[in-house]
């Protein structure tokens, strides 16, 4: 091995400890306990090593988020997979998304919550973002004929977020989760071959 792929081997290593140990705390403690110089003692570097790292705290976060994506992505796949037909991968992949955000509450805030500079629906959207976007996609594309399959899909995924937003905040009844989730995979169903033709336009366009 090279001198310049041992200190790059070493470079990522030391970012993956960064980025597992902002996780660690923010799922013990919240994110509001995940500061620089808590991140220096926890893993014992100095912090001009970490910023040479990330540049400030929102990179971190974000780092973690980027992971949250990939993990979010598995999920929704597998539950795709797991399925038996097409209606029940939409389901399936619906639950799978609500077991994620409700089940690791400190990720799914870094991936949607704080601040940071990921974008979405842009070129220059990462990867690992974009797939979790594919994978939503994949189980709402076959209920999309004639229509908007991005508008369908940002809006199912936006529906899901703000109940899994809405219970995780307790603001509406977790004993109604699954209701409630039935009642956004039947919007879709029935959006077949009615949403935005021709004869269902708004007004205004």
């Amino acid at each position: 091995m090279s001198i310049a792929e041992r200190k790059g081997r070493q470079r990522a290593e030391r970012e993956s400890r960064i980025i597992a140990a902002a996780r660690g705390i923010a799922e013990r403690e919240g994110w509001n306990a995940v500061t620089v110089r808590r991140l220096a003692e926890e893993i014992e570097y100095s912090q001009p090593v970490l910023y040479s790292h990330f540049e400030n705290r929102d990179a971190i976060v974000a780092a973690v988020a980027i992971g949250g994506f990939q993990e979010m992505t598995v999920a929704l796949r597998d539950a795709a997979r797991a399925s038996t037909g097409q209606q029940n991968a939409l389901e399936n992949a619906a639950m799978a998304y609500f077991d994620f955000a409700l089940g690791q509450p400190a990720l799914y805030e870094a991936m949607f919550i704080l601040p940071t500079d990921l974008r979405f629906a842009e070129a220059e959207t990462r990867p690992e973002l974009r797939a979790a976007y594919d994978a939503i996609a994949a189980v709402v594309t076959p209920f999309c004929v004639d229509v908007d399959v991005e508008a369908v899909t940002e809006t199912f995924w936006a529906a899901l977020h703000g109940l899994a937003e809405l219970e995780r905040s307790g603001r509406i009844r977790p004993s109604a989760r699954v209701k409630r989730i039935m009642l956004v995979v039947r919007a879709i169903l029935v959006s077949r071959t009615t949403l935005m033709t021709p004869a269902h336009k708004p007004k205004w366009q």
